[in-house]
């Protein structure tokens, strides 16, 4: 409820943000910048400075005085030694310059993307499961993951931008000052367009909000037409029409995105422009023309650098206006970020240390996933006891996986608790608690690293000893007859999205280098779900033969719709619309003759007529041995 309420003010203030707010968010980033790279911010802006005034210089101030000094009689010699020393001060100042941007700067700005990149990556990885499962709050962390780099360092570049528009402006205006006051008037109109542009600025923030989810329906789109992992089906099927519809639909939100927001973007646009060119540029061309040609009360020197330089001011004073308008958008931006920074996982853990060999207790557990119409889990009660070996079977939707991630504390309960040892979950250190387990997924994930990488999912120490652990750990999977023939064995990468010497594996193979990871990580519980999905009936059998005599010590869990397995172990629980229906061995429920036995007994019949079509060896026989 806290952090309900907490997120709740969050939305609010988001919607518009306080100057307070706005100056919060951008020196937040600033703060990061500054400790992840000191010297760069430093430098930055001290540039931005120089930058400014060698800008007046170089420009302005010197053309006004090459042509009044001329006009005054000092001679051809005067101006151009002036020029001479103007320009050696260019040279040096674009020297230095191009030596920070193109030998230092670029290694800073490594150094912040992998400071900022790690802020996200590690607040990524505690979030809970059920926050990707909330609209508003995915939006706002694709939109932190989305570019971060570049939206931060915004901020940097809007100061430095605001830094040297006004060191222009203050030269530049005390030039126009000293010329006529009056001048002033035009050159600081541009100030009340500010208003507008803030205006402009959050209507944009909204569009993008709002435009934000429709790119991601059609980025969807895109995948399913070019990703691999959709070929089949989409060349099998008809579901290219519905991609086609999905693809209309968010082209149809898009352009209704553009009716409500065009006019409003083009009127703000339009006012600002105007406002610059028509009343600012325009007014003050004509008053110094009018002083030099017809009162003849200004120098020639004056009037060119007023026809000349006015609209450039007014441009960067605009610019400076853009750049206070533009702190506000970034800041808007990075309360996303911060949003998500500042989030408070609710699945925490409270420091205590876990029980060894301590047996876990479900008492009267249920869960309800958010915005379900019914409990995905009730009233579940069970022990896992020590070395025990558990499968946990039942039909689809049962609630078998969603009982494995409530013992992982990837959720937690909606009702009921979780005891480890005599000792709520909840109190226990969580990264402590996940470490007792070895799983595999029935949706495993292979990443583009070496084999090795993804059987011990950590980094490697290099060891001859650790690659013993990973070849002995996929010979118990059955899956080193096929890393063996590969072009590097275990160091080959798998897939070839960044190595063209990586390899692609099928279902089975990739299964088996997934099942690796049970063996090659020492857990007192190993969860294994679906663990024979991809594989055929002898390596399914060879596999749990292995599975059972490398975890003979330790406790092991398993979801598995091939009910053969559910024969080899100590307890069976059997769950039905999210309720623990039947629970005990397999020759008691077959004893039983609830739906345990039914359904068994149907799998058993289905595995006979198999065999005698195929005349497979691999036989049920009706005690449901094998």
């Amino acid at each position: 409820m806290k952090n309900q309420q907490k997120n709740k003010k969050r939305e609010e203030k988001q919607k518009g943000l306080s100057i307070r707010r706005t100056l919060s968010n951008n020196l937040f980033v600033l703060g990061i910048i500054q400790k992840t790279a000191p010297f760069y911010l430093v430098t930055y802006f001290l540039w931005s400075v120089l930058g400014g005034l060698s800008n007046f210089f170089s420009s302005t101030y010197l053309l006004r005085y090459s042509i009044n000094s001329y006009q005054s009689g000092k001679g051809i010699t005067h101006v151009l030694l002036f020029v001479g020393i103007v320009t050696s001060e260019i040279f040096i100042f674009y020297a230095a310059v191009n030596f920070l941007n193109f030998l230092l700067y670029p290694r800073y700005r490594r150094r912040i993307v992998a400071k900022i990149e790690k802020l996200l990556f590690n607040k990524a990885k505690d979030v809970e499961l059920s926050c990707y499962e909330d609209p508003t709050f995915y939006d706002k962390y694709v939109r932190s993951m989305t570019d971060c780099y570049g939206k931060c360092m915004n901020t940097v570049y809007n100061v430095d931008s605001f830094v040297w528009s006004l060191t222009t402006i203050t030269a530049n205006g005390i030039m126009l000052f000293v010329i006529d006051p009056l001048l002033i008037v035009f050159a600081l109109f541009p100030l009340l367009l500010g208003l507008v542009e803030k205006k402009r600025n959050t209507v944009l923030h909204d569009f993008d909000c709002k435009r934000n989810p429709i790119d991601r329906k059609i980025g969807y789109v895109q995948r399913t037409f070019y990703l691999g992992e959709y070929a089949k089906e989409m060349r099998l099927g008809s579901m290219y029409k519905n991609m086609f519809g999905q693809q209309k639909e968010g082209w149809l939100a898009y352009k209704k995105l553009i009716a409500d927001y065009g006019f409003p973007k083009a009127a703000l646009k339009f006012i600002i422009n105007f406002g610059r060119d028509g009343v600012v540029v325009l007014g003050a061309m004509l008053y110094a023309t009018f002083r030099t040609l017809v009162t003849k009360d200004m120098m020639l020197g004056d009037c060119i650098v007023v026809l000349t330089s006015i609209a450039a001011l007014s441009n960067i004073i605009t610019g400076l206006v853009t750049d206070i308008t533009d702190f506000y958008k970034n800041a808007l931006y990075i309360e996303d970020m911060r949003y998500f920074l500042d989030y408070e996982p609710k699945i925490v853990g409270k420091g205590e240390k876990v029980p060894r060999k301590g047996k876990i207790h479900f008492e009267k557990v249920g869960f309800s996933y958010t915005g379900a119409a019914a409990p995905s889990l009730t009233d579940i009660t069970f022990d896992v006891n020590p070395g025990e070996k558990i499968a946990l079977v039942g039909k689809n939707g049962s609630g078998k996986s969603t009982l494995v991630k409530l013992m992982l504390r990837l959720y937690d309960p909606t009702e009921g608790e979780i005891s480890c040892g005599g000792r709520p979950v909840s109190e226990l250190d969580l990264k402590e608690y996940r470490e007792r387990f070895a799983v595999v997924f029935q949706d495993f994930k292979l990443f583009s690293m070496s084999v090795a990488e993804n059987v011990l999912m950590r980094p490697l120490d290099g060891t001859e000893s650790e690659r013993e652990l990973v070849k002995r750990a996929l010979m118990l999977s059955g899956g080193y007859e096929r890393v063996e023939k590969m072009p590097k064995g275990i160091d080959t990468t798998l897939t070839r999205e960044f190595d063209d010497e990586g390899v692609n594996l099928s279902g089975g193979e990739g299964q088996k280098v997934a099942l690796a990871r049970i063996f090659a990580k020492p857990s007192e519980i190993v969860i294994v779900d679906e663990p024979s999905a991809a594989l055929d009936p002898i390596a399914e059998y060879k596999l749990f033969e292995n599975l059972l005599l490398e975890c003979k010590d330790k406790s092991m869990i398993f979801i598995s719709h091939r009910l053969s397995s559910a024969v080899l172990a100590d307890k069976v629980i059997y769950l039905e619309d999210g309720h623990l229906t039947e629970m005990g061995s397999h020759s008691e429920l077959m004893k039983k003759g609830g739906a345990y036995a039914t359904l068994f007994s149907k799998q058993a019949e289905n595995y006979l007529e198999d065999s005698d079509a195929e005349g497979n060896s691999l036989l049920y026989e009706k005690g449901g041995s094998i």
